[in-house]
């Protein structure tokens, strides 16, 4: 029984997402027509709502996470500005840490879909509470989908259960695909009078979550592993994954051309004629796909899904299931309201997708700039992705420059008479001199914004005596809200520039047929990146490691296949799960000691011996002297990527008594057979981690 929302400080409903157990707790079948699920929710939350909200106005503090009945029911709270994220867990199936980290996550995609216009509350509601009820329901779908996709995803993948962009080892087909990006693709694009202004910085292709190559354009910004790691997450929500069977199975080509499948968000239905494995045979001599290459053996489909089937179960489903002699009228017609509301999103609006993500441009620092994503399926599984940014990207970054100029002033008037008077500020006549020009450029096109600068500089530069400290603050915050109106109207009400459909039916196109004889072997290889085969001689004992470099943002892990119709060298089905379970509960328990501030880890856990290791290195592979971290508070951000970027504040933190060299951090985890003494652990892990950071095994960038 879960349920996710974020609600504004006067109790208003801003988003929701619970799941079929939550809300047949919500609206009991025997309760007949009731309050609409909003109300409902705004009834239940209000009393929590209001405070939270009465406390910090008192206290400038409130409660976190309590849990309710017996303990059963856990609730994590934080707050975002002047909105109150809330997690609720009712089934015993998340913790604290896991609670606390989906609503950081959603904060992160509500920062992505929305941009800087998070900096004012009364436009952010806005945003997520449109008037118009269809307008409404489709970005409230949009934001579940992914709070789904991402749940899954943390479950399934090892990549996402770390926080690390996986890369697809092979770097043969790297180098090509990245020359191939470059000539074919990104320079064809932006030297064609097609392209309506934009330009493309970045072209990547995936095999399902995985990262095979990635260009970016000689003018593009950097993107953060982070931001990298948020587009794969909307990819695999546009086209989740498919079972192995579905995509290797026969293509239908017309005119030589395989023409991918539509996204879909619904569960994926076998659909497979006799031979369909059968029809992938080549010779594969020069390919290592592990001895994995699709066998030559016949099939009949299994049945579709039925009402009642358990199969590719997200965890919107809950954790109650009901029979099906249990199952009422009601309870038919809930599900289907819900199923209704969660697939309600029109998969056309949202490729290509407006997205916000960090740059570092030459004028420096500059978040949440924006983008539109083209995500170019090219066969289940295997898609392109183009970033590109508009003619009105300086825009953007100016209103950033100027928002961040205020946000300066908000904190410095808020300091009060200890800072000084608010004309002596050094920063405050650039800052006046940048808003003067900016005004200007708009040539009155909106009066509000030039209305609320007068207002400002009357009551700050008045030869007689300035405003109060209330005033100035007043009058900052109309200003800060009318820059972000500017940006809404700008990159979030306009309908945003993309590609033409001639240049992305090219690039598709082309990809296409580079890719062609790969194909198979991707989606084979995606599946088993990484065998435990090749280390077993060398480190006996050694049952699963997952090695990350937290300076790229990369991670490298042998695959773990739970299917019972794949295998692996742990077998089929139980053993696999039993193993990745390990995994993901040494994840967990080594994020917990690493908040404490420890650095390594190593316990006994039943049969296995299970070890972490986090460390620093210099440009040249030499380790640094240890240094104690930061201990973190419980309700600080989660540990990761996605809920803060931990690792980048703490080499930054690391880095200061290291200034004159390079300081690369890096993660180790392992699970061993627990007969393997402790001194040979640490001995493997070493050589272990050595091995890994060859130049040779590093894939191309």
């Amino acid at each position: 029984m879960r349920c996710v929302l974020i609600a504004s400080t006067a109790a208003e409903l801003l988003f929701y997402w619970a799941d079929a157990a939550f809300l047949r707790r919500l609206r009991p079948p025997h309760a007949g027509q009731g309050p609409a699920v909003e109300d409902s929710l705004n009834t239940l939350f209000a009393p929590l709502i209001i405070s939270c909200t009465a406390l910090l106005e008192k206290l400038a503090d409130t409660y976190t996470c309590f849990a309710t009945e017996r303990g059963r029911h856990l609730h994590v709270l934080h707050m975002f500005g002047d909105c109150l994220y809330i997690a609720v867990n009712g089934d015993g199936t998340e913790s604290e840490d896991d609670l606390r980290r989906t609503l950081f996550v959603l904060r992160r995609l509500v920062e992505a879909h929305c941009g800087l216009i998070t900096l004012d509350s009364h436009l952010v509601r806005k945003e997520l509470r449109p008037a118009d009820s269809e307008q409404r329901e489709r970005v409230w779908s949009l934001l579940r989908g992914l709070l789904e996709t991402y749940s899954r995803l943390r479950e399934e993948d090892q990549s996402f259960a770390v926080e690390a962009v996986e890369r697809l080892i092979h770097p043969q087909l790297c180098e090509q695909c990245i020359e191939f990006l470059e000539r074919q693709v990104v320079q064809y694009i932006n030297a064609s009078p097609e392209r309506g202004g934009d330009e493309v910085g970045h072209a990547f292709l995936l095999v399902h979550t995985k990262l095979l190559a990635f260009y970016s354009s000689r003018n593009a910004s950097s993107i953060r592993p982070a931001d990298l790691l948020i587009l794969i997450l909307l990819v695999q929500d546009l086209y989740p994954s498919q079972s192995v069977e579905e995509e290797l199975g026969p293509q239908k080509s017309a005119a030589g051309e395989v023409l991918p499948q539509g996204p879909k968000r619904s569960e994926s239905i076998p659909v497979s004629g006799p031979g369909s494995h059968g029809a992938a045979e080549k010779d594969s001599d020069d390919q290592d796909t592990d001895d994995l290459s699709a066998p030559e053996v016949y099939y009949t489909p299994e049945p579709s899904p039925g009402r009642h089937s358990t199969g590719s179960e997200s965890w919107s489903e809950g954790a109650e299931i009901l029979g099906t002699g249990e199952a009422d009228t009601a309870d038919v017609q809930m599900a289907e309201d819900l199923l209704q509301t969660l697939g309600s999103l029109v998969p056309e609006a949202s490729n290509p997708r407006r997205i916000f993500l960090d740059a570092s441009l030459r004028e420096g620092y500059c978040p949440l700039l924006p983008h539109t994503m083209h995500c170019l399926p090219l066969w289940p599984g295997i898609s392109l992705i183009l970033l590109t940014k508009g003619p009105m990207t300086q825009v953007a970054v100016t209103l950033y420059q100027l928002l961040d100029g205020f946000l300066v002033l908000e904190r410095k008037l808020e300091e009060g008479p200890e800072a000084g008077a608010p004309r002596s500020y050094p920063f405050l006549a650039e800052l006046r001199q940048r808003m003067d020009k900016f005004v200007k450029k708009l040539s009155g096109q909106d009066i509000q914004l030039q209305n609320t600068w007068v207002d400002f500089k009357n009551k700050i530069f008045s030869r007689s005596e300035p405003g109060s400290s209330l005033e100035l603050l007043q009058a900052v915050a109309n200003v800060k809200r009318q820059l972000c109106s500017v940006y809404r109207q700008l990159f979030l009400a306009s309908a945003g520039h993309s590609l033409s459909q001639g240049l992305r039916d090219r690039a598709q196109k082309l990809m296409r047929e580079k890719l062609l004889d790969w194909r198979d072997f991707l989606l084979v290889k995606s599946r088993r990146n990484i065998t435990m085969v090749s280390y077993l001689e060398d480190f006996p004992g050694l049952v699963h490691f997952i090695y990350v470099d937290r300076t790229a943002g990369q991670m490298m892990a042998p695959s773990l296949s739970v299917t019972e119709k794949s295998s692996s060298e742990l077998g089929k089905g139980p053993l696999a799960a039993f193993i990745k379970r390990k995994v993901w509960s040494l994840i967990t328990l080594a994020r917990r000691y690493l908040q404490k501030g420890y650095t390594t880890l190593m316990l006994q856990d039943g049969d296995y011996c299970c070890s972490y290791f986090l460390w620093f290195e210099n440009e040249l592979g030499y380790k640094l002297e240890v240094m104690e971290v930061p201990v973190l508070s419980d309700d600080s951000a989660p540990i990761g990527m996605l809920a803060g970027d931990y690792y980048r504040k703490l080499l930054r933190y690391y880095s200061k008594n290291h200034q004159a060299e390079v300081v690369k951090c890096y993660e180790l985890l392992t699970v061993h057979l627990g007969i393997i003494p402790s001194e040979l652990v640490v001995q493997q892990a070493c050589d272990l981690a050595r091995r890994l950071w060859e130049p040779s095994r590093i894939p191309l960038l």
